[in-house]
């Protein structure tokens, strides 16, 4: 790492500018090429899965996205003859416009069944050439001007699907201004100089905007979800700017202590800076943990927020120095240059509120360890409801036209209309025909069933499929209770005695299966990322007591956050006050993403913390100095990093996207937990409860373990050098510090 921050310093105008280059290069080849974003939940070898392989091999023509126009009448019917004149020239309009292949209304023919009973609701079906994640969203938007032209008094025109969802894109870059800003503040509160508050955002900002770029080209090589690019930019702003604000901290310390800008800048690449790049590889490694579930949805995700990582920390440790070099002594305040010109150098030592609270925290570890279980408890009794499943046009905003559309049909139609169940089966004999033939009888006396379509055979009758309307909404309870139904039950009976293999698929069946995918995995995952975790630890620290704790952390941290995030978005606790619609079950693949994300940020905290109190306890031996001193040094940056982190994915509640927006609200928990009541109060309280168990680890264990050092071991020498001349020099001031209260 010296040699890297060498480089950086010497060669800091081809550092920024190889930088940009890239920025500009990455940004310019995404821009041409376009995005491919696609959120498919299919899993190869699922019941749903197959049924959509064997619908589109056996009718390509259904292969495009189907979306609904939906018109309400407040006064009349929608027979009505100005009502059913003016609707018809709108849909003759849609079926003119490119990428539409039809459309089918409800006037004349089979369509009578899209009118409501009470005639005041009907739609049409509006069937694009391209699924929706190919579908240019220029063509969507020509869809929803040409159909809301023809909103008026006493006719109301609203449209639904995944195309017509394309339009209702999160609310430009609020969010992440809104993060940025309040970063900037933090940080200038806590350096007390513009210049320096700038910094850690300019270097975050470039990382980022690469990444951004890069996942935008990373679609056209693997599946990568559509929120894979706003996940990556809320992961990586976050990161990215403590990482920054921990490798400034240390420059500005360099300074304060009377190195030369070039020297306290190569100072605190080659030892923050380590710990940067070790931080940044163990969320890289939670995050690609991912690929464990082969599954093609994650994957991309995983790919994606870990290039994100990955160059937040590359900038952090090569553009920032070499900013910094630019900047000189301006990363210190007017008030510091002031002082240090007047006074000379002198470390920066734990006083005020971080030492009293330290020191509290070595009185009274029990009872404020017990605060802190209760307060984790407590936030934790939601997350034992949690329902995973995926959230549709249902929980958008009310404001939405989706979400309108959605509400019409569930009132005029039933819920169960926004998302039918597709049954499909290859026929081999004329036995398999006359079982399908009778099938809609039995289906029509399912419970749970509302209706069902005539069954429709492809043109050589090898394929063939019906439509079951369900009596309940896509993401209900009951809805997936009955696809379990037919599948368990209903299908095999009625298949008995022929060679038919009906298959269930449609929207909330995929999920399902999807869903119970991740479920069924979710343990080999976390077991993985875990022991990873605690292997790193236990290296690190040579104690078997610190990973231990550390995984238990995660888990209550995890527990904690979810417990929130079931409480606001499955409970419905302030959704819709914050614009994020009604309440609905939380997505499958959250708990993968936080597991993987929060494991990643609470290691930064996590060594940040222990390794200075590890350094604390190899100096003295002294397990209740080695924690009131490391706690007192690392907990106003640890908390500076948190609230920074905390407002960037908060941040995020304003992007408009509920899956965005439940990513942020869940890490900003996981992070406030963890920052405020883990790590600087549970943990701590426990390490003085354990004493000098803390660093216990078996003999034939620690001859077998590799070495690791976080930071150079020569470098920490000096600075304790430094440190005891500047604290003898203060204690003649009659300066208290942490240092001296009594073990």
């Amino acid at each position: 790492m010296g040699a890297i921050a060498r480089w950086c310093v010497r060669h800091r105008l081809i550092a920024v500018l190889l930088w940009l280059l890239a920025f500009g290069g990455v940004t310019a080849g995404a821009a041409v090429a376009g995005s491919a974003y696609s959120n498919d939940y299919e899993v190869p070898g699922t019941e749903s899965g197959r049924a959509a392989q064997l619908l589109e091999d056996g009718f390509p023509s259904l292969g495009g996205d189907s979306d609904t126009v939906v018109w309400h009448t407040a006064n009349g019917t929608v027979r009505a003859a100005d009502v059913e004149q003016t609707m018809t020239r709108t849909l003759d309009r849609i079926a003119a416009l490119p990428g539409v292949a039809s459309v089918s209304g409800p006037y004349g023919g089979p369509g009578t069944q899209r009118i409501s009973a009470d005639g005041r609701t009907a739609y049409a079906t509006v069937t694009f050439d391209k699924r929706a994640e190919d579908i240019d969203r220029s063509e969507a938007q020509a869809v929803v001007r040409t159909a809301k032209a023809a909103d008026a008094d006493g006719l109301e025109v609203e449209l639904g699907g995944s195309a017509i969802g394309l339009t209702e894109s999160p609310r430009g870059h609020l969010a992440e201004v809104v993060g940025v800003v309040v970063a900037a503040v933090v940080l200038f509160l806590a350096f007390g100089s513009v210049a320096a508050s700038l910094l850690p955002i300019a270097t975050a900002l470039v990382g980022v905007g690469t990444a951004y770029a890069g996942i935008g080209l990373l679609g056209h090589a693997m599946t990568v979800a559509d929120f894979a690019p706003m996940l990556g930019m809320l992961i990586g702003l976050g990161v990215g700017i403590d990482y920054a604000l921990f490798i400034v901290t240390r420059h500005r310390r360099g300074l304060q202590r009377g190195l030369e800008v070039t020297e306290a800048v190569e100072n605190a690449v080659a030892t923050t800076g380590r710990a940067v790049v070790f931080a940044g590889a163990t969320v890289c490694i939670a995050l690609l943990g991912m690929l464990i579930l082969r599954l093609s949805f994650l994957n991309g995700v995983a790919v994606a927020a870990s290039l994100t990582v990955v160059l937040t920390v590359a900038a952090s440790v090569t553009l920032l120095p070499a900013l910094l070099t630019y900047l000189g002594p301006r990363v210190l305040s007017r008030r510091e240059r002031r002082r240090l010109a007047e006074h000379g150098p002198r470390p920066e030592l734990p006083t005020g509120l971080a030492a009293r609270w330290s020191a509290l925290v070595q009185r009274r570890p029990k009872l404020l360890g017990a605060l802190a279980v209760a307060v984790i408890a407590v936030l934790a009794v939601p997350a034992f409801s949690l329902r995973l499943g995926t959230s549709d046009q249902g929980n958008a905003p009310r404001s939405s036209t989706t979400r309108q559309a959605y509400d019409l049909l569930a009132e005029g139609f039933g819920p169960g209309v926004n998302g039918p169940l597709t049954l499909v089966a290859r026929v081999d004999d004329a036995g398999d025909k006359l079982a399908l033939d009778n099938l809609d009888d039995i289906l029509r006396a399912t419970r749970g069933v509302a209706s069902v379509t005539p069954v429709t055979y492809d043109g050589g009758g090898d394929t063939a499929y019906l439509t079951v309307v369900p009596d309940s909404a896509p993401q209900s309870q009951r809805t997936s209770d009955l696809v379990d139904r037919l599948r368990t039950e209903v299908l095999p009976r009625a298949e008995s005695g022929t060679s038919l293999d009906v298959h269930v698929g449609g929207v909330t069946a995929s999920y399902d299966d999807f869903a119970h995918v991740i479920v069924g995995k979710l343990p080999l995952f976390v077991g993985a990322v875990i022991g990873l975790g605690c292997l790193l630890l236990l290296t690190a620290f040579r104690s078997l007591g610190i990973p231990l704790k550390a995984a238990v952390m995660n888990v209550a941290a995890v527990g904690a956050a979810f417990g929130i995030v079931v409480a606001v978005f499955q409970w419905g606790w302030g959704s819709e006050l914050l614009g994020l619609g009604r309440a609905g079950p939380i997505e499958p693949f959250l708990p993968v993403i936080m597991v993987s994300v929060l494991f990643g940020l609470s290691m930064d905290y996590q060594v940040f913390l222990v390794s200075r109190m590890y350094e604390e306890w190899l100096a003295t031996g002294d397990n209740r100095r080695a924690v009131r001193v490391g706690l007192a040094e690392t907990s106003r940056v640890i908390n500076s990093a948190a609230v920074i982190m905390i407002s960037v994915f908060l941040a995020f509640v304003l992007s408009g996207d509920r899956v965005i927006a439940m990513f942020g609200i869940a890490l900003a928990s996981a992070v406030a937990l963890d920052a405020f009541v883990l790590r600087t109060l549970l943990v701590p309280a426990l390490m003085h409860l354990l004493g000098a168990a803390n660093w216990w680890l078996p003999g034939w264990l620690e001859r077998r373990l590799p070495r690791i050092s976080i930071e150079p071991p020569e470098l920490r020498a000096a600075h304790e050098r430094l440190d005891s001349v500047f604290v003898e020099e203060l204690r003649k001031e009659e300066q208290r510090d942490v240092r001296d209260i009594p073990g």
